[in-house]
């Protein structure tokens, strides 16, 4: 269909521009022309009024919504804040969106299932989160189908990049500093590259704006709006995600001394907020609908570490 830009005049909408997947979208979504990324002041996630106005004042064609909360353990002893980010801030959003016929695409977890079983998540399969964080981005999920405004919600998971606070750059800086690092193996999924996210978010708008040149962005979206599972493929641990990690980076610095990883089980390292043992998910329909296929975590690694 060939490389699609927005329509003259119209915007993107982007939450979060501070957080890894955000950060990633604001470089990416660029391409398809005007973005406007508001600071917290501007629009602050935890209030309505403010989410209201400022969806009002830039009128965009599509609400990019990556902002969240998401201190998972801190969520448990406040979850009147967590809920007002992740579930009413979501829901007010898809409000202003319908009233102004835009597309919204938001993020979601694994965190949203309870973690059982051994088999990928389907998009179908019954949720039942076992933490407030998810359990406030299922209330989300739930408001943002509710609101009449066309979406499309893109669940992921151990998401990491070569910026900001996460999982690889504080086992890479702990591993430079102790002998041995305990790490849980009994936890499986797959560690998902912000960028890899940005760049499917990117195609997903361009294939709706080469369909609707067609039928109207109203009706492009009536048919693509749900769910989506968008994690990276394969699976590891959280052990094996750490040990590989620190093997490629002694590998390409040799001389540098780096911890020793040993696996643990996830109960000799108790945690405020319970986490899914399970958190791999399927994503073939996000690969059947857009025709995107999620990196393998390994070569995201890989790549990922070369910039660091």
């Amino acid at each position: 269909m060939g490389f699609e830009k927005l329509p003259p005049g119209e915007r993107i909408l982007l939450t979060g521009a501070t957080g890894q997947v955000g950060g990633e979208l604001l470089k990416t979504l660029k391409s398809l022309g005007d973005v406007v990324a508001p600071d917290r002041m501007t629009m602050d996630l935890a209030n309505s009024d403010s989410i209201r106005q400022t969806i009002r004042a830039i009128r965009p064609r599509w609400i990019v919504n990556p902002g969240a909360y998401t201190a998972v353990d801190k969520a448990e002893g406040e979850p009147h804040l967590a809920y007002a980010i992740n579930a009413e801030a979501v829901k007010t959003t898809g409000e202003e969106a319908h009233a102004l016929g835009a597309g919204v695409i938001h993020f979601s977890t694994d965190y949203v299932f309870d973690g059982s079983g051994n088999e990928p998540y389907a998009e179908t399969d019954t949720v039942g989160p076992v933490s407030v964080y998810g359990a406030s981005k299922l209330a989300g999920e739930k408001a943002l189908a509710e609101s009449g405004a066309g979406h499309m919600i893109f669940r992921t998971s151990w998401v990491y990049g070569a910026t900001g606070k996460n999982f690889l750059l504080t086992i890479l800086k702990l591993a430079r500093e102790r002998e041995t690092l305990k790490i849980v193996a009994d936890q499986h999924g797959a560690p998902t590259w912000s960028r890899d996210l940005a760049r499917m978010t990117a195609q997903v708008i361009q294939d709706c704006e080469a369909a609707a040149r067609q039928k109207g962005l109203k009706a492009v979206l009536s048919d693509a709006s749900g769910i989506y599972h968008a994690a990276g493929s394969g699976e590891t641990t959280w052990f094996g995600f750490a040990a590989e990690a620190v093997q490629l980076q002694y590998a390409s610095t040799p001389g540098v001394r780096l911890a020793t990883i040993e696996a643990i089980q996830t109960a000799q390292y108790p945690t405020p907020a319970k986490r899914p043992s399970n958190s791999r998910l399927n994503c073939s329909k996000l690969t059947e609908r857009f025709g995107w296929n999620m990196m393998d975590w390994r070569d995201s690694l890989r790549e990922v570490l070369s910039e660091l």
